[in-house]
């Protein structure tokens, strides 16, 4: 049996137990009807279904138990991070595909630029075992490229493309840089000197995206939607420290504690209409401030 079949069933169990518990049958019924669909085996023993269940959380560190109880299949516990919810997202459409013939006319993908995906595992690798890395940079400004040596730290994801946070060694400063910008990527065999203490997740949990601004003070922002936009909002937050405040008919208003950055402003500037800063105020007046520039530039062009 191949591998791409293991892992098939296994997505299968995950998700049929992820919306609530089943019997064993109950799952096997699943696997028999999927089996029936894609053509392969995929239905099991319950020898063989033990032993899924310990793959699953040797995989995807998703505990699933038996609740005498309730008698069915649990996840218990489950440290699933989105890593490993985003793997199993993109199985899911991976199989999809396989499946499907032809699938272009019925599945319109963006089409967008590579963003370096090659260069992940090599830089992953790096930080992993703290080797410095050298690559050839090439910034969005810029006409030419430039040659630099980092200490790796993490990798990030923001609006659908993934940069490298990195301490740059010429000048010592944490910088972000994304990974369609590099080529020419070298492992060297020097280690990093940075300190173990360095907590470099969390120095973004208060700003917007990809941004650090390191002197920055963090603000309590509040925001009023129209409720039809508040809705969206309300289910693809801006950032994790997003809480409503209040809601009626008309107007939904959050709550958001961060650092004001220009790429933060700009996202509130997409939204238009239906949205009002509350506050703080300096934040009012630069939303005010880019709108007037906006009106003066149609009102003279």
């Amino acid at each position: 049996m191949s591998k791409r079949i293991y892992l098939s069933r296994y997505t299968i169990i995950i998700n049929k137990l992820k919306k609530k518990g089943a019997s064993f049958e109950e799952i096997n019924r699943l696997l028999m009807r999927e089996s029936e669909i894609s053509g392969d085996k995929i239905e099991i023993t319950k020898r063989t279904f033990q032993r899924d269940l310990a793959e699953i959380r040797s995989l995807y560190d998703i505990d699933i138990q038996y609740d005498f109880s309730q008698k069915v299949y649990l996840i218990k516990e489950t440290n699933t991070n989105n890593g490993h919810e985003r793997m199993l997202e993109a199985y899911d459409l991976f199989n999809v595909l396989k499946m499907s013939e032809n699938y272009a006319q019925f599945i319109h993908f963006e089409k967008r630029k590579a963003q370096g995906s090659e260069y992940f595992g090599p830089i992953l690798q790096a930080i992993k075992s703290k080797n410095v890395i050298r690559f050839t940079h090439l910034k969005f400004w810029d006409d030419f490229s430039t040659l630099r040596e980092v200490e790796p730290y993490l990798l990030k994801e923001c609006k659908g493309r993934w940069y490298l946070v990195a301490k740059d060694i010429k000048d010592a400063k944490i910088k972000t840089f994304g990974l369609d910008r590099i080529s020419e990527l070298d492992i060297l065999k020097k280690k990093q000197n940075t300190e173990s203490n360095l907590d470099i997740e969390n120095r973004f949990k208060n700003s917007f995206g990809i941004i650090d601004e390191e002197n920055a003070v963090v603000e309590t922002i509040e925001l009023s939607f129209s409720a039809a936009q508040g809705k969206y909002v309300k289910a693809y937050p801006l950032h994790e420290s997003q809480k409503t405040i209040f809601e009626s008919e008309s107007e939904i208003v959050f709550e958001l504690s961060l650092k004001i950055s220009y790429d933060f402003v700009q996202e509130l500037m997409s939204f238009g209409e239906e949205l009002e800063v509350l506050s703080p105020d300096t934040l009012r007046k630069e939303m005010k401030n880019a709108l007037e520039k906006t009106i003066f530039y149609y009102q003279n062009n």
